[in-house]
């Protein structure tokens, strides 16, 4: 008998740069902006047999949003995030992700945030 298990990555605090913002000010240089990112890989950790190609590479998943992000420059930080996933989705093998996009620029709050989880498509 197989039992079922739900397995994550969790990537915490990873520290990108963006242009972002409904002002053109805003969106005229880029900003700091913090990612939170879980994924849930396409395949069940108990099978990786210890070798990266059977896994998620979180390091280039890292690196890619990096640079996805480095050619964007929409108004809303909810644009931003759906476009991530999605592109990420596309990109590795996972069937579900999640990311937090915190943005830094309210005088009186921490931060602001924008979270959306997708899923990979069943086409």
């Amino acid at each position: 008998m197989r039992v079922s298990a739900e397995q994550q990555i969790h990537i915490e605090q990873l520290k990108v740069s963006a242009r972002v913002g409904v002002p053109r000010a805003e969106r005229a240089r880029r900003q700091r902006l913090v990612l939170n990112i879980t994924l849930w890989p396409a395949r069940d950790l108990r099978d990786i047999q210890d070798a990266i190609a059977r896994t998620v590479d979180y390091s280039a998943l890292c690196q890619e949003a990096k640079q996805f992000l480095s050619r964007q420059s929409p108004k809303l930080l909810e644009t931003l995030a759906n476009d991530l996933a999605s592109h990420l989705l596309r990109k590795f093998r996972i069937r579900k992700i999640s990311i937090e996009i915190r943005k830094f620029v309210l005088k009186d709050a921490a931060y602001a945030a924008v979270t959306v989880t997708r899923r990979a498509s069943l086409d």
